[in-house]
């Protein structure tokens, strides 16, 4: 590969343009004379290695919910180091898998006491699938192996995740998938209160598709407690009572898919908690660590952990993985949640996450290119079209400038990193760290403000 290299950087950038492969990034993209490289991070803040800065609007990606580089993090990590940098859960415990999985205990709704911990959100969403087939193959119901999950849901890379997830765009290089998986309609246009929950379409339709695939054949049904895929959709009132309602009168396994909801992102713990329900498990990764470390996991009800070890088909959940609960990542994710609690930063997201929102709704006010603003806590979606009184869409051309060309130019001039996002509609992504502060989500609101300007000269001129 070609790379060139400019008189006014490090060299870093040639580097990674030869030798670093970039995740979901097209080559033009990779390739580019301006492909960021930060070098250093602070607050809610990060810089390149020319010294700007950049407001971090997406924290990370999703998951630096207590800002970059604090230094009792850090300090956790290291002394972890000093002490013992690895053992296994394997036949054996260490304290910080220990505290973490007791921490998480605590917090977790209902009795979700018990936690396998891997290295990302890929591997819980993998770890949740083989819990619920070998849980109902413990039971005398080997059958049990379809899963039921939703349109446009992003739910990992990994072949068994990725058969879970539901855009088209990224299973389709890699099909055939794991077989007997249905995907059904999500909440789009379902918000609020829509009467009663069991009447709704996108609540039938779930029960449709298990009665349809033979609910002695259903293992568990998978989804988000806000959907991150086609832009941060808030469920209907009721909705996450109606799956567990659903869930309970046929037998199967609700999987709450928390990757990006837990630990803050919405104002509480764990999204479930949020719309008061206790699914049957909940997986988890980036808000954990604070993105300090690798850490995702799989919460599991405690009696149906015990039914699959008491029974004579089960005894053992047959699976595992050598970093998972790694020493450091779970001394890493006690100092982390300890400081989220000790900090009361979910009371920061409860009670600036209404202004977040409200600035967006004023952004969206002004601007006719703005079709819908979607999200609660520190976590929303702006929709754009082309008019929205018109009720015009935007063409494929308008979409792809959009995206790849204004959006990306918009935040090199204001400083403010957000996230393009193509799954279904053209949106930008807005999530900060949760230690975001009034200051903090006014310069974020002034650069959207900026950015939509653009968007809207892009398209009318």
């Amino acid at each position: 590969m070609t790379v060139t290299t400019t008189g006014t950087d490090s060299g870093l950038r040639a580097k990674a343009q030869a030798h670093l492969g970039q995740h979901f990034t097209r080559r033009d993209v990779w390739q580019n004379e301006e492909l960021p490289v930060f070098v250093r991070s602070e607050g809610c803040h990060l810089y390149d290695e020319q010294g700007r800065r950049f407001l971090d609007g997406l924290a990370g990606l999703f998951c630096v919910n207590m800002g970059h580089s604090r230094s009792d993090i850090v300090s956790a990590a290291a002394q972890q180091m000093e002490t013992m940098a690895y053992s296994t859960n394997w036949g054996a415990a260490h304290p910080p898998s220990v505290e973490a999985a007791s921490l998480i205990a605590e917090l977790a709704p209902g009795d979700l006491d018990v936690t396998w911990f891997v290295n990302s959100g890929s591997e819980a969403v993998e770890t949740a699938i083989k819990f619920a087939r070998q849980y109902h193959r413990s039971q005398g119901r080997p059958e049990r192996t379809k899963i039921i999950s939703r349109s446009m849901a992003y739910h990992g890379v990994t072949l068994g995740a990725l058969s879970v997830t539901g855009l088209p765009k990224i299973r389709e290089p890699f099909m055939p998938l794991l077989e007997g998986v249905r995907h059904v309609p999500n909440t789009l246009g379902f918000t609020g209160d829509q009467g009663p929950a069991d009447a709704l379409e996108c609540v039938r339709a779930i029960e449709r598709a298990i009665v349809e695939e033979g609910p002695e054949t259903v293992a568990a049904v998978f989804a988000e407690p806000v959907q991150n895929g086609r832009g941060a959709l808030v469920p209907p009132d009721g909705y996450w009572q109606e799956l567990r309602r659903i869930c309970d009168r046929h037998g199967v396994l609700l999987v709450a898919d928390e990757v990006i909801c837990s630990f803050g992102r919405l104002g509480h713990w764990f999204g479930s908690g949020a719309f008061g329900t206790v699914p049957d498990m909940i997986t988890f990764a980036k808000g954990a660590t604070s993105g300090y470390a690798p850490l995702g996991g799989m919460i599991a009800r405690e009696p149906l952990v015990r039914a699959l070890y008491d029974s004579p088909l089960g005894g053992t959940f047959t699976h595992g993985a050598t970093w998972g609960g790694h020493p450091v990542s779970t001394a890493v994710a006690v100092a982390n949640i300890t400081a989220m609690r000790d900090e009361h930063v979910l009371d920061n997201v409860r009670t600036l996450g209404p202004e977040l929102r409200a600035g967006l709704e004023e952004i969206k006010q002004q601007h006719r290119v703005v079709k819908d603003v979607r999200g609660m806590g520190f976590f929303y979606a702006v929709e754009f079209t082309a008019d929205r009184d018109a009720g015009a869409e935007l063409s494929e051309e308008q979409s792809a400038r959009v995206l790849r060309e204004v959006l990306p130019a918009a935040f090199r001039k204001t400083g403010v990193v957000l996230r393009p996002d193509d799954r279904g509609a053209t949106m930008l992504m807005v999530s900060p760290p949760l230690v975001a502060d009034r200051e903090v989500l006014g310069e974020l609101l002034a650069g959207i403000a900026v950015m939509v300007d653009d968007v809207a000269r892009s398209v009318h001129g």
